[in-house]
C-alpha cells in the first residue's frame, strides 16, 4: 500500500486568479507531484501525489503562498484541521 500513489485535497481561500497562480506555481514546482488542479471557483487544489510525497510536506507548500488551508483530505479521508 505504501507504493501507490496518493490524492490529497485542499479546500483553500482563494479570492482571485492571483491567489490560485501562487498555489499552482507551488505545486508545479513541488518534486513528488504526479498532477494537480488548482479550482478558484471550487476554492480547492487536487494533487496526486507519488508515494514519498507526504501530505504535510503539500500543506506546507501550500501556506507558504499565504493562503489560508480551511480543511484537506487523504486518498478521501478528511484530516483534522490543524
Amino acid at each position: 500500500m505504501a507504493d501507490q500513489d496518493h490524492i490529497y485535497k485542499f479546500n483553500v481561500s482563494m479570492s482571485c486568479g492571483g491567489c490560485s497562480g501562487a498555489v499552482n506555481r507551488v505545486l508545479g514546482k513541488l518534486e513528488g507531484v504526479k498532477s494537480y488542479t488548482v479550482s478558484l471557483e471550487e476554492q480547492q487544489a487536487v494533487v496526486v501525489a507519488q508515494p514519498g510525497l507526504e501530505y504535510k510536506t503539500v500543506l506546507d507548500t501550500i501556506k507558504k503562498t499565504g493562503k489560508k488551508v480551511n480543511w484537506g483530505e487523504i486518498d478521501e479521508v478528511r484530516v483534522a484541521d490543524e
